[in-house]
């Protein structure tokens, strides 16, 4: 079963509101749903997302795949940057700091949770190769601080390393 988190559309007519939620590929789009993890309304201005960040990468984990929109919407939310770097064998900054009473044992891990300290670990770790895949290579570049066109290619990315 092919898991994908997506839309589905709610509202009146031409009043659109969207709720993000875990569904089955196969079912429709306002069909039936596993779970509900967050909403979109696009009509207030700036548009207001509530998304449960832990659910979604959770999901995310097990294997969903977000549509265009949602991942979008997860990459504003920084969502899709967490998620990168968990799948890359790193832990995210956020949940470093959120857990400073554990990794206290740990000073090498505790620099780390500082942006400074987390620009110089990734300048010194090893470049990327034709092994890492494009997210981990994304990952490096805005760990370095290299900007790059959202649509480069694998061999494009190599060459800014």
């Amino acid at each position: 079963m092919a898991v994908k988190i997506r839309l589905k559309r709610m509202g009146a007519k031409k009043r659109p509101f969207y709720r993000v939620v875990i569904a089955d590929s196969r079912s429709p789009r306002d069909g039936r749903f596993i779970e509900t993890v967050g909403t979109y309304n696009p009509i207030t201005v700036p548009a207001e997302v509530k998304l449960d960040e832990e659910k979604i990468m959770g999901w995310l984990q097990n294997g969903a795949q977000p549509s265009d929109t949602v991942r979008n919407l997860l990459s504003k939310a920084g969502i899709m940057t967490k998620y990168a770097e968990t799948k890359a064998g790193k832990k995210p900054a956020a949940k470093k700091a959120a857990k400073p009473a554990k990794k206290a044992a740990k000073p090498a891990k505790k620099a780390a949770a500082k942006p400074a300290a987390k620009k110089e670990a990734a300048a010194s770790s090893s470049k990327p190769t034709t092994k890492n895949t494009v997210a981990e290579i994304k990952a490096y570049l805005d760990a370095a601080g290299t900007k790059y066109p959202s649509s480069a290619k694998k061999a494009d990315l190599l060459d800014l390393v």
